[in-house]
């Protein structure tokens, strides 16, 4: 079972991500579905966003949700969890199987740059907001009759 960066794979629209690199380098043999084990809000998001696929998002850290993420994954007829998402689960989802924690970092290839991007962002940003609004169309007064 892979457990995913939430907001990567919804919001993102990545169809995959560390966990799933990483598991398919260290050989695994096969990926579970985790669907048919989906409880609550978890069940929600595979509900809104089908096209995630065999991959767990973890969507969040409210009692709730890491609720919902344990139930998910101890219900999951797996062998193991692989975990890739920006804090370790083991620290706070109870796992009743053997498990194991991705690390990942960004490292840039190519243009434009993640600096770049963000610059191109802030500019725009400021643009906008240095411009002069636009005051609203004045209304025609009635015409007197």
């Amino acid at each position: 079972l892979v457990v995913e960066d939430g907001p990567t794979l919804t919001h993102g629209e990545m169809t995959f991500g560390a966990g799933m690199v990483a598991a398919e380098k260290y050989g695994c043999a096969d990926f579970v579905d985790p669907r048919p084990w989906a409880v609550g809000e978890i069940k929600e998001t595979f509900e809104k966003y089908p096209d995630i696929g065999i991959l767990l998002p973890a969507m969040g850290y409210s009692a709730q949700q890491i609720k919902d993420l344990e139930k998910t994954i101890n219900a999951t007829e797996c062998d193991s969890v692989v975990i890739a998402t920006p804090i370790d689960l083991r620290r706070i989802v109870k796992i009743k199987k053997p498990a194991c924690q991705v690390q990942y970092e960004l490292q840039e290839i190519g243009v434009p740059t993640i600096a770049e991007v963000l610059e191109g962002f802030a500019t725009k940003k400021a643009a906008k907001k240095a411009a002069p609004k636009k005051a609203a169309p004045k209304k025609a007064a009635p015409k007197k009759k």
